[in-house]
């Protein structure tokens, strides 16, 4: 494998570029990020946190359905938009309570599939649907979701909170597959007792809850080491990974696991002696977790493989996206 070529794919990913719009979105909307005086936590992390009292946050996280995704399967938009807005919460180690959506539809024949999908969902991760609003004449089919969820407020995992010397820790479940229709979708829930998904999500709470964790994210459209190069970048730091430490299906070719949206998957950062039991706990549900590397002061995520060394991100030259 050349690893050039495998960086260059990287950096060329859609799930990548189309992350850089987000700065034009911080740089016009800061100046309302905490207008109440209660927001602990604003705009550039999974979900956001409100101060509530009793040293208790609710969250708050979106997300929205890629077209293509409406178009080709309409029940799978539904089933996903649950999907990611449950990690977003669990990423922050928190426990997602509700969720209301905004559909826009043009299409009549997708909405019964895409009603299902998000049912569906909510009976896996068991989070309810409690409401929305509904465009039934839309020009376009659309979907977004938000969701809210609760978190003690000294517990918070954050993508603010990485070390110069914290060990980078990659944490997926490996047992799934490609879905059928978009092969970057590593399908690792939907066939899964959702007791078990449940507690996948509940596991990540009690670590944050134990603060065996410093910072982290779930992987999300960017991929693995996109995901993680937004961690950085909200923390200012740099890391050096080692392509060979990073879990993976072994059925799966690089290049299509490290752009590969999992059902769960999260990168964390964590003091060294804290991840032996980290990768330990996690394997109890299905996650194949590791130590990849380390945290440095640099502003550059590097990797590693077989005695080569490529800069895959470098946040004055080619961030995914910029946050100061």
């Amino acid at each position: 494998m050349d690893l050039k070529s495998l960086v260059k794919t990287i950096q060329e990913f859609e799930g990548v570029s189309r992350k850089s719009s987000i700065d034009n979105v911080i740089s016009l909307l800061k100046e309302s990020y905490n207008v109440s005086g209660n927001v602990v936590i604003d705009i550039g992390d999974d979900a956001s946190a409100i101060d509530i009292g009793n040293n208790q946050v609710i969250l708050v996280a979106a997300d929205g359905i890629w077209g293509q995704i409406m178009n080709v399967n309409p029940y799978w938009a539904g089933y996903c938009a649950v999907l990611v807005n449950v990690n977003d919460i669990a990423a922050m180690g928190g426990r997602p309570l509700a969720m209301v959506n905004i559909m826009s539809i043009s299409n009549d024949g997708i909405y019964e599939d895409l009603l299902r999908g998000i049912k569906d969902g909510c009976f896996k991760f068991g989070v309810p649907m409690v409401g929305g609003h509904l465009h039934p004449d839309g020009d376009s089919d659309s979907l977004g979701v938000a969701i809210v969820g609760i978190a003690q407020k000294d517990k918070i995992i954050t993508s603010f909170g990485a070390e110069v010397g914290d060990k980078v820790i990659v944490a997926i479940d490996l047992d799934g597959k490609p879905h059928e229709m978009f092969s970057l979708n590593w399908d690792t829930t939907y066939d899964k007792d959702a007791q078990l998904v449940q507690d996948q999500i509940t596991a990540v709470q009690y670590l944050a809850e134990h603060d065996y964790i410093k910072s982290g994210k779930d992987i999300s459209n960017p991929g693995i080491l996109g995901t993680l190069e937004m961690l950085l970048e909200t923390s200012q730091k740099g890391a050096v990974v080692n392509l060979e430490d990073i879990p993976r299906n072994e059925n799966v070719e690089w290049a299509d696991w490290l752009r590969s949206y999992p059902g769960s998957g999260f990168v964390f950062t964590a003091d060294e002696d804290c991840c032996e039991y980290i990768n330990e706990y996690l394997s109890r549900f299905s996650i194949e977790a590791n130590v990849v590397g380390e945290v440095t002061d640099s502003n550059s995520l590097i990797l590693n493989y077989n005695g080569e060394q490529e800069e895959v991100f470098n946040q004055e030259k080619n961030p995914v996206f910029i946050f100061r």
